[in-house]
């Protein structure tokens, strides 16, 4: 399947599903992959409203930002999903999140 045949089977699945963080994070992923950050940062933003846990959400979101020239923005992103993943006590997600905030502020 086609990135856009991904991307319109999962958009179908959000009209019935609108708050599915899950979903919102993978059409996100599917508009990164497609090369249109503007849209996966929308997308992914509204996962992390919808999942403040979803980690992962915020580490795509950070990426996203990033590759629109949004570099503040992605650091910010970046600092917000530590916390949380701190309160959730995921050390693997703050590893992850802190070594991409590593590569950002090296390449800024």
């Amino acid at each position: 399947m086609t990135t856009a045949g991904r991307l319109d089977a999962l958009l179908k699945l959000h009209q019935a599903e609108p708050d599915d963080a899950e979903l919102l994070y993978m059409i996100g992923l599917e508009h990164a992959k497609a090369g249109d950050h503007p849209a996966a940062a929308d997308w992914l933003s509204r996962a992390t409203a919808a999942n403040p846990a979803h980690h992962y959400a915020y580490y795509q979101l950070a990426k996203a930002l990033h590759a629109n020239d949004q570099t503040p923005e992605a650091l910010a992103t970046l600092d917000a999903g530590v916390a949380r993943a701190q309160q959730d006590q995921n050390a693997k997600a703050i590893g992850e999140l802190q070594e991409l905030k590593d590569q950002i502020e090296l390449d800024a």
